[in-house]
């Protein structure tokens, strides 16, 4: 699935004009060029590498990530986009947790879609596995904090957790709105969207 959703992407941008790899994206503070090679350096860094990577940066993931995407950007973005395109079958990752790699492929994915107006969407058994992991884990984002104390169900695939008020949706943008990406909040439906944004801060503070 990771390998797929890689493929998919590169596919995407192999067209892309040179000002449309300076787009921003959906991920504050870069734009699409640095969100691909971000994407590079997470299949390139294996468990030991990330760990002195990590202790290098003081335990700051931002400088951490920001010195590997910055190791992973090309002179050109051509020359950024065939960096990702060798890594695409990579298996390479700093820990076992398959479906949070996935989940940083699908989001980031669809963080250089959005803005660029590519109308692409994820698998959804691929969504379906990121889901689950979201709602039981804050990882490298806080998913499980986000949608604390709510019941999610996917409109369109098998997913489905929690107790509490409920917040309906596609998978994909259960999946965006538990990254953080306020941009898919209002594809979502029922009494628990106003917790949700609340805690994106798109709405009235909610705990």
């Amino acid at each position: 699935m990771i390998h797929s959703a890689r493929r998919s992407l590169a596919e995407d941008l192999a067209h892309l004009g040179a000002e449309q790899w300076h787009t921003p994206s959906l991920c504050s503070d870069w734009d699409v060029e640095h969100v691909v090679a971000h994407l590079t350096a997470g299949a390139t860094v294996g468990r030991l590498r990330w760990l002195r990577s990590i202790v290098g940066a003081r335990f700051r993931p931002a400088v951490h990530n920001e010195r590997r995407l910055r190791e992973q950007l090309g002179a050109t973005p051509a020359q950024t986009l065939e960096r990702f395109r060798a890594v695409v079958e990579s298996t390479t990752a700093p820990s076992k947790d398959t479906a949070a790699y996935l989940g940083e492929v699908l989001v980031h994915s669809q963080d250089v879609r959005v803005p660029l107006g590519i109308q692409s969407e994820p698998d959804v058994d691929a969504l379906t596995h990121v889901a689950h992991f979201f709602a039981r884990r804050d990882f490298a984002v806080q998913s499980r904090s986000m949608v604390r104390g709510l019941r999610l169900r996917a409109t369109d695939g098998r997913f489905a957790v929690g107790d509490g008020p409920a917040v309906e949706g596609p998978t994909l943008a259960l999946v965006m709105t538990m990254a953080g990406r306020d941009a898919y909040v209002g594809q979502l439906d029922g009494p628990g969207r106003t917790t949700v944004e609340g805690r994106l801060g798109t709405g009235p503070a909610s705990g």
